[in-house]
């Protein structure tokens, strides 16, 4: 679940679908986060197989690092680039990995572990716990699963943001792809959904927006 930058996926093996149906041979990838060189894996049917899409490095270069511990949400976690950081950045929270793809999920589970980041739970959205409350969500969301599909997905995951002074939830979109009109969406559709919320922009860099939204 991510937004679709880096160019067209096959039409028949979507990043967002919950089985892909291409070859899933394993391979490893050298990716830098937290300020350091990894090995990860990745395969093929998943989003962005080949390294950090503009995206999400957007969102990782113009987001304030997470507190030190606390519980935070990966939304659309494909094989892990930010749920990962968090994890690194921060090793004594819990962060939750979430994903409709199941070989995403595996290769999140796989990451987690390569770097023993035993802080990340990875989850299909139906497994996590619904009183689970985030302190923290990053998420380069599915734009491409069409404005009503991320309007229920944004409008089931954002009221779970904590009462913890400081909560909030950062988003990458891609500014051609709608980004200053989801910002009104949300600042006009969220207080009905969760009660007073600014909603605000947290950089704009590369065709991409951060976006910023918190407990008002």
């Amino acid at each position: 679940m991510s937004t679709d930058d880096d160019g067209p996926q096959q039409p028949a093996d979507h990043y967002f679908s919950a089985r892909p149906a291409s070859a899933d041979a394993l391979r490893p990838l050298t990716v830098r986060l937290a300020g350091r060189e990894h090995e990860v894996l990745t395969a093929a049917g998943i989003f962005s197989p080949d390294g950090l899409d503009k995206g999400t490095r957007v969102l990782l270069e113009h987001t304030p690092a997470p507190p030190a511990r606390g519980t935070f949400l990966d939304l659309g976690c494909g094989w892990g680039p930010l749920a990962l950081t968090l994890a690194l950045e921060s090793p004594e929270a819990r962060v939750h990995a979430v994903d409709v793809n199941e070989r995403a999920l595996d290769l999140t589970r796989r990451n987690a572990a390569l770097l023993d980041r035993t802080g990340v739970v990875v989850d299909r959205p139906e497994d996590v716990d619904p009183d689970v409350r985030f302190d923290l969500v990053w998420s380069n969301p599915p734009i491409r699963v069409g404005k009503q599909a991320l309007h229920d997905l944004l409008l089931t995951w954002l009221p779970r943001l904590s009462e913890q002074e400081g909560a909030a939830a950062y988003l990458v979109v891609q500014k051609n792809l709608g980004a200053d009109s989801l910002q009104t969406w949300l600042a006009s559709t969220l207080p009905g959904a969760m009660g007073p919320v600014r909603v605000s922009r947290e950089a704009s860099s590369k065709g991409f927006r951060v976006l910023r939204v918190g407990r008002g």
